[in-house]
């Protein structure tokens, strides 16, 4: 069978890379609307409903723009949305199932899909199934810092960074080294953070893009003596490999095993091009961290999206990604 696909928001970062992972598979045609008719509601509205999968890559605005376009009847095609917009929303299965079974049984079939956020991702990977565990209380109070690199900032962010380099400018000094933001405490991507990892409070975030295109290093910090049963680094290993045993796509990195590192460092770039996303605890009976390496635009993105649709579509979640 061959599934017609639109991409709303093809030429941004995640529609592009998006369109790039279909583009070797045999039993998908993407559908092109043309530039002149690419804002009208009409032309848009008869590509969605003749679509049997639709990938919102738009602003959060847009995208609700564009659901409101699906026909009432139309309970065949399927929406799979990339923005903030429906992430917590009513009605909308959340598109990470490795969460649980129950998550990863929601997707089967599901209409109307919400791609997760890509620190969201690394974080909820980290923190769900220990909270799921009783490892962690609910009640935690939990905090994250992630590091990405600035395509995950969209096209804006990306000129910023290379743009100079191809004018044979150089960048500032300040924007070679990480630079923290969101500092208000309030990112987009807290709401999901919350509501999917089973916490009854939002964490303490703290995002940093880096001078670096692609790969993200999410890390949660637990300190054991505030856990039940003061469960040390170890043990919130034992919790996370046994959760994500046999996944294809989450793999939990082998305890106090230096050779998963380089020369002593964890990059963030390690799982660019894949589907994959790592999972490394470090830490004694004192002190633990998690840590998630993901590529932003993989598993923090385009990768998810098609890993859900081959799961909404009942085909092998692995077909056209690398894992």
């Amino acid at each position: 069978m061959t599934y017609k696909v639109f991409i709303d928001g093809r030429s941004g970062t995640t529609g592009l890379k998006i369109d790039e992972r279909l583009a070797t598979r045999s039993d998908v045609e993407v559908m092109t609307i043309p530039d002149a008719a690419r804002k009208d509601p009409k032309a848009k509205a008869e590509y969605i409903n003749a679509a049997d999968v639709v990938f919102l890559c738009l602003p959060d605005a847009a995208a609700k723009e564009s659901v409101a376009l699906l026909a009432p009847d139309n309970s065949r095609t399927r929406v799979l949305d990339a923005s903030t917009a429906h992430r917590v929303a009513a009605g909308w299965v959340y598109g990470l199932p490795e969460i649980s079974a129950a998550h990863r049984k929601a997707l089967e079939g599901a209409q109307k899909v919400a791609v997760p956020g890509c620190h969201a991702s690394g974080f909820i990977l980290a923190v769900a199934p220990l909270v799921a565990a009783g490892v962690v209380p609910a009640d935690y109070p939990a905090t994250c810092h992630s590091v990405t690199g600035y395509t995950g900032g969209g096209k804006e962010m990306i000129a910023t960074y290379e743009e100079p380099a191809e004018g044979g400018n150089k960048l500032p000094d300040s924007m070679l080294s990480p630079r923290q933001y969101a500092l208000g405490l309030a990112h987009k991507h807290l709401p999901e953070m919350a509501a999917l990892s089973g916490l009854q409070n939002k964490p303490l975030f703290n995002p940093i893009v880096g001078p670096f295109a692609q790969g993200m290093l999410v890390t949660v910090p637990l300190l054991p003596r505030l856990l039940p049963g003061k469960q040390d680094a170890r043990a919130i290993h034992a919790v996370l490999a046994d959760h994500y045993a046999g996944q294809t796509f989450v793999k939990v990195m082998p305890f106090g095993d230096d050779s998963v590192l380089d020369g002593g460092f964890l990059p963030a770039t390690d799982c660019n091009g894949t589907n994959r996303a790592e999972i490394f605890v470090f830490g004694h009976a004192e002190q633990a961290q998690v840590c998630v390496r993901l590529d932003n635009l993989g598993k923090g993105a385009s990768g998810a999206a098609i890993q859900c649709m081959n799961i909404v579509l009942g085909l092998d979640e692995a077909t056209s990604l690398v894992a």
